[in-house]
Parts: C-alpha cells; sequence; structure tokens
C-alpha cells in the first residue's frame, strides 16, 4: 500500500473501515451464540469500536506526539457519540429501552382467556424483567461516564495530566472491568449454563485480526499525516479528524442496531465506548509524556456531562430517549463543533 504514493492514505483509510466491520460482523455473531444485550455492549464491543482511539493514544505516546491531540481525539469521540452517534437513531427509529405501550385489543371470551393467559403472563412477566435489567445496566453504565469524566475534569483543571494521573486514570478503567467480568461470572451461575460456545477462539482469533489491521492502519496515517501533510488543515486538526474517523465504524454499529431494533445494544455499545477514550486512552498516553488541555477542555467536559445526565434522566422517566430529545442533541453536537473549531 506504501508503494501506491497519493493512493496510499486512502487505501490504509479503506483497511480500517473495513477492518472496524470484520470485527461489527463477528460481534454480530457473537450476540447469536450469547453475548446478549448489555453483556455484548459493555464488554465486548467497546474494545472494538474503541480500539482506533487506544491504538493513536498509544502510537503519540511512543513516538511523543501532541497530547492536546490525544485529548481532541477522546472529547471530539465521546461528545460524538453521546449526541450525534445517539440523536440520529433516536430521530429515525426511537431509542426504547422499556418497550411502547401497546394498545389494548378488542376483549375475547373467557374461555380464550383461560387458555391462553397463564402462557402470555409468564411470557410477559420475563420479558419486562429482561427490560428492566437492560435499563438499571444502562444507568450503571452512564453513571460510570458520569464518574469517569468527572475524575478526568477534577485532575485536568490544573492544566495538564502526568504520570500519577495516568496511572489513576488507567485503575478506574480496569476496576471497572473488573466489576463487569464478576457481574457476568455470577449471571452464569444463577442460570447454570456458559456463555461461550466452541466458535469462541474463532471469533477472538478474527477480533484480533481485525485489531492489527486496525493498528496498522492508524498507524500509517498518523505517520502519513506527520510527514506528508505537514501543513494545512488536517495537520493543524489532527485530534478532530482522528476523532471522527475513529467514530465512523461506530456510528455504522449505531446504525445497525438501531435498524435492527435492540436500542439497548446501541446505548450500552456508545456508552461503553467513552469508556475506552475517556479514561482509558488518555490514562495510556499519560503514562509516556504529560498531556496539556487544549483551549476548549472544559467546554468539552461540561457538554458531556450534561449530554450523560439528559441520558440518564429520560432513561429513568421514560425508559426512552424522545425524538426531540435526539434532536436537541444533534443540535448541541453542532454547538460544539463550532465552539472547538470556530471558538
Amino acid at each position: 500500500m506504501e508503494s501506491t504514493g497519493a493512493w496510499a492514505p486512502w487505501l490504509f483509510l479503506m483497511l480500517f473501515i473495513l477492518a472496524s466491520l470484520l470485527m461489527i460482523w463477528r460481534l454480530e455473531a457473537m450476540s447469536d451464540s450469547g453475548f446478549e444485550g448489555t453483556v455484548l455492549g459493555t464488554l465486548v464491543m467497546p474494545y472494538c469500536s474503541g480500539m482506533g482511539n487506544l491504538i493513536f493514544a498509544f502510537i503519540l505516546g511512543q513516538t511523543g506526539g501532541s497530547g492536546a491531540d490525544v485529548m481532541i481525539n477522546s472529547l471530539v469521540n465521546n461528545v460524538t457519540n453521546m449526541t450525534l452517534v445517539l440523536g440520529l437513531p433516536a430521530i429515525f427509529w426511537g431509542m426504547h429501552i422499556l418497550p411502547q405501550k401497546k394498545i389494548t385489543p378488542p376483549k375475547k371470551k373467557k374461555s380464550e382467556v383461560k387458555a391462553r393467559g397463564k402462557g402470555e403472563a409468564k411470557a410477559g412477566g420475563k420479558a419486562g424483567k429482561e427490560h428492566e435489567l437492560n435499563r438499571l445496566s444502562l444507568l450503571l453504565t452512564l453513571t460510570a461516564v458520569l464518574f469517569f469524566t468527572g475524575a478526568v475534569w477534577a485532575l485536568g483543571r490544573k492544566g495538564t495530566l502526568n504520570f500519577n494521573d495516568g496511572l489513576v486514570l488507567i485503575g478506574l478503567f480496569l476496576f471497572w472491568q473488573c466489576f463487569h467480568i464478576f457481574e457476568v461470572l455470577k449471571t452464569n451461575v444463577r442460570q447454570g449454563k456458559s456463555r461461550f460456545d466452541w466458535m469462541l477462539p474463532v471469533n477472538l482469533a478474527l477480533l484480533a485480526v481485525g485489531a492489527v489491521a486496525i493498528y496498522v492502519s492508524t498507524d500509517r496515517l498518523v505517520n502519513w499525516v506527520e510527514h506528508t501533510a505537514r501543513h494545512g488543515w488536517i495537520k493543524d486538526h489532527m485530534g478532530w479528524v482522528s476523532g471522527w474517523l475513529m467514530v465512523l465504524p461506530n456510528a455504522v454499529l449505531a446504525i445497525y442496531y438501531a435498524w435492527r431494533k435492540q436500542p439497548e445494544v446501541v446505548y450500552t455499545s456508545q456508552v461503553g465506548d467513552a469508556h475506552i477514550s475517556i479514561p482509558l486512552c488518555l490514562g495510556v498516553y499519560a503514562l509516556y509524556h504529560t498531556m496539556n488541555m487544549p483551549a476548549f477542555f472544559e467546554t468539552g467536559m461540561f457538554l458531556l456531562l450534561g449530554a450523560t445526565v439528559i441520558h440518564m434522566l429520560f432513561v429513568i422517566l421514560f425508559g426512552r430517549l424522545p425524538r426531540l430529545v435526539g434532536l436537541a442533541l444533534v443540535i448541541a453536537y453542532g454547538w460544539f463543533l463550532s465552539k472547538g473549531l470556530l471558538g
């Protein structure tokens, strides 16, 4: 690919997108084989959709790149996920964590009610319990976004994130992942079955292939920006451009699962991806070099906190994200772009 000259960055961009789609394809297979709903969205998908952000932070940390670009990359990734990527599915498909209330059908004869009543009540109770568990899991994940974002804001108020701050942020993330792993193990014990099958090693191997391809493509794209596009808009806004690039597969993921009427996966995958960028990516870079905060650091932090609170309120009160709120989130994203790029 490098020998193709001017075509090289486009080919690496295509490799990045294809690798992301490969990972999404195998994630769908894992979902069908037992990684259900919030488990898939919280434990597996974030590492795949957020792999590009993590590799970007790792590469810039190794090469001594700008820490401000890593922070901008993370802010762009998280704010885009929590406003635009969740707002658009709400506008077009609706985001109902709890099922919509159905119109009451005409009354049936007592004999029909007795024959089918017990089975429907049992099925309805089971489905209602599953939806409520999804809502509670989502609320817990959103709460983690508040704590992680608040921790980064508190540590970054002095204008930098140093090595000790990086240790704290990575420690927070690892504790959160351990918590979810034990929750999955507890669920397996309660149900008396395993979520894994013989295809798991194959799927994990294909996910690893996708991760390697993402690493190679991200490394070459960063190298191209630093050595070829030395001047101009892309070079000056590498954090923004890289953030949008790495949101792209996540947006495809959200649209796909919204179309499939699986809003709990849409929600948890986007929120879980936010955990990869903040705090993990920031912590990884801070272990290499002291990170300086960009000019709109606090603006991005407050918008991210505000969007998270809005999601929590509507999930708690209504069990869904209304279309008008989705539209408001998209407009808020436009304001974020104007403040960050033009402010």
